[in-house]
């Protein structure tokens, strides 16, 4: 079996005895460190590269911690002065996933970098861990890679804010195809919702 898929089997068994001990363990350690944290090479080899990781310059990996859980609306003791629509407080859920929101703080602290993809690595009771691809957009070796240097052109700025990641593809709900897409036109949520809530009348001269 190949070294690669050896590690893929590996982690696909994440309740094996191994494993749980290696993330109870690393969970322990990450723990310790600050929430966002560069390490020298990826956790998880094989899946970095299957996402477009290379061991050469201009490439970055960077951990970070996500508190998981809900979004609790920001209120006063709860209080909401209005209608009854709008006085939950506890149940509300944040509408991108944890993964999206780790690529965006990532991205914000290392500012000059692109975030090319992430992936899950570790999760505790209160926190979820991933780790996160970075692309160096202004390094010789990058900008000359035929393969990579579209992530060097000015419209890849920041792209993790802007749901062009494939976590953030996934909260656009862009991950569907062919006839299961039919309601995604264009795949902007705000569009499409507009759209269904226009009243259009046709106007006669």
């Amino acid at each position: 079996m190949p070294a690669y898929k050896y590690l893929e089997e590996l982690w696909r068994h994440k309740q094996s005895d191994a494993l749980r001990f290696l993330m109870r363990v690393r969970a322990w350690e990450y723990r310790q460190r600050p929430k966002i944290t560069r390490v020298s090479r990826p956790t998880r080899t094989e899946k970095a590269h299957r996402l477009g990781f290379k061991a050469k310059q201009g490439y970055v990996v960077v951990r970070c911690g996500v508190r998981r859980g809900g979004r609790k609306r920001q209120n006063h003791r709860g209080m909401v002065y209005g209608k009854p629509k709008h006085q939950g407080i506890n149940q509300l859920k944040f509408e991108r996933n944890l993964q999206s929101v780790a690529e965006e703080k990532v991205g914000r602290k290392y500012s000059n970098m692109r975030v090319l993809n992430s992936y899950w690595i570790n999760q505790d009771a209160t926190m979820k861990y991933y780790e996160i691809i970075l692309v160096d957009p202004s390094h010789t070796v990058v900008r000359n890679d035929p393969r990579i240097q579209w992530i060097a052109k000015g419209v890849h700025k920041h792209r993790e804010c802007r749901g062009l990641t494939s976590a953030g593809r996934k909260a656009r709900g862009l991950r569907k195809r062919g006839h299961r897409a039919n309601g995604k036109i264009g795949g902007s949520y705000r569009a499409a919702w507009l759209r269904r809530n226009t009243l259009r009348l046709k106007r006669y001269h």
